[in-house]
């Protein structure tokens, strides 16, 4: 069973890249510019994923020859040297880890940038590194240390270009326009803005996943109950009607040869068509969609289970009330299999030989009433324990109820009503009920 609940959760279970797919926007997962056949990206080792090598590669040259071409278009700033760009390239380093650790890697790049402008060195590209760290951050849901590393960048930039930066290189430097900070504080609400988008998008693509993910294995689990009932009723039904007959053909075996014979004709005939009728319903599982080769059973069959349970040493007398009408495809299987599981439960669980049907079209919907006379025979009859949580479970499919019971007389009856105007849109299950066959 552990085992069982294992695969089930590793099929359906957990976010995508829990499985293997990558996140989207670089949520934990590896973009598809970071992915190389065979090596790095596209999957998870024993510490998270794989470093983003590549884009951290073209980021560190993109930063380091932008910030120098920056320089040169301004002169009043501290030219770029070696401790410049040593900055520069620590703080694209720090990148590869932001899949990994989004916290420190955004604490790390605002304080590398702070030192970096903090020297005087001239303004350029770097602001893209601080950007990405806390991209990633907020995308991974690390939302406040963002919005802290950010804010902590601005609020430093502000106070260096109004207060410190009579005592910060280069010498003689001037108090920065209001404009420009306007600018930087429109840059950082800009990544925030975006970040936030992209997150809330990854969040909902995640709980439409997941939906997805539960409703297909819901339909998985309804297509398996309804094979299950199917396959129940066909077999629970032949094979009493075979097992009766077997037992007579037994018993008559020697003594009266030509009804034995007959009671062989008879098995032949009810396993043929329990044949045909579980081949139907393995043909679904072999090509799920497909139009079933036989139409299903409906009411218009009641005839033949009638001499079934006739053959099998039952009497059936069947009424019908209010006018034949046409039913629902659902509606009329359903009621089919309903009569015909309870018969089955009279030939193998009463000891009368004799059952009523009774069949009333109302306007809006239809009911059911099968009653023996009983007495329960009390001995052990083989079922599998289904039969009237099956009926139970055809009826709430379409909103309909199962009553089922001892009557005061001490025979048996079940009682059924299935709406024919108003189909529930999913299927109920677990409907409370009896779990064993009388």
């Amino acid at each position: 069973m552990a085992g069982m609940e294992e695969r089930r959760a590793g099929r359906c279970g957990g976010p995508p890249w829990g499985r293997g797919r990558p996140r989207p926007f670089g949520g934990g997962g590896t973009p598809w510019w970071n992915r190389q056949d065979g090596g790095e990206g596209g999957g998870e080792g024993d510490h998270g994923p794989r470093l983003p090598w590549r884009s951290t590669l073209l980021l560190t040259v993109f930063v380091v020859a932008g910030s120098g071409f920056a320089g040169h278009e301004q002169p009043d700033r501290v030219p770029l040297d070696s401790l410049g760009r040593s900055l520069l390239v620590v703080g694209c380093l720090l990148l590869l880890w932001r899949q990994r650790h989004p916290v420190v890697v955004a604490a790390g790049t605002t304080a590398v940038t702070l030192a970096y402008f903090a020297a005087g060195y001239p303004y350029g590209p770097v602001f893209l590194v601080v950007a990405l760290a806390c991209f990633s951050a907020v995308v991974a849901g690390r939302r406040r240390v963002a919005w802290a590393a950010l804010g902590t960048l601005w609020a430093a930039h502000l106070l260096a270009g109004h207060w410190l930066y009579r005592w910060l290189p280069p010498e003689g430097d001037s108090a920065s326009s209001w404009g420009e900070e306007i600018a930087v504080g429109a840059w950082v609400v800009a990544i925030l803005a975006v970040s936030e988008v992209v997150r809330v998008r990854r969040e909902q693509w995640d709980r439409d996943r997941a939906e997805r993910r539960q409703a297909a294995g819901r339909r998985a689990d309804e297509e398996r109950l309804r094979i299950a009932r199917e396959l129940h009723d066909v077999l629970a039904h032949s094979i009493s009607v075979i097992n009766v007959q077997a037992g007579v053909g037994l018993a008559l075996l020697d003594s009266d040869p030509e009804q034995a014979r007959t009671a062989l004709t008879t098995i032949k005939a009810a396993s043929k068509e329990a044949l045909g009728e579980v081949r139907q319903v393995l043909d679904t599982l072999r090509a799920p969609g497909a139009a079933p080769r036989a139409p299903a059973p409906g009411l218009d069959r009641l005839p033949e289970l009638v001499e079934q349970a006739a053959a099998a040493g039952l009497t059936v007398a069947v009424e019908s009330r209010g006018g034949r009408r046409s039913l629902p495809p659902g509606a009329d299987l359903a009621a089919f299999r309903i009569v015909q599981e309870a018969l089955t439960n009279v030939v193998r669980h009463s000891g009368s030989r004799h059952a009523r049907v009774r069949v009333e079209h109302a306007a809006d919907e239809l009911r059911l009433l099968v009653d023996d006379d009983g007495p329960a025979t009390g001995a052990a009859a083989g079922g599998s324990g289904n039969g009237l949580a099956g009926m139970r479970e055809r009826a709430a499919a379409l909103g309909g109820t199962i009553d089922a019971g001892p009557r005061e007389d001490g025979g048996f009856r079940v009682r059924a009503v299935l709406p024919l105007t108003n189909t529930p849109g999913e299927p109920s299950y677990g409907v409370p009920g009896p779990k064993e066959e009388r």
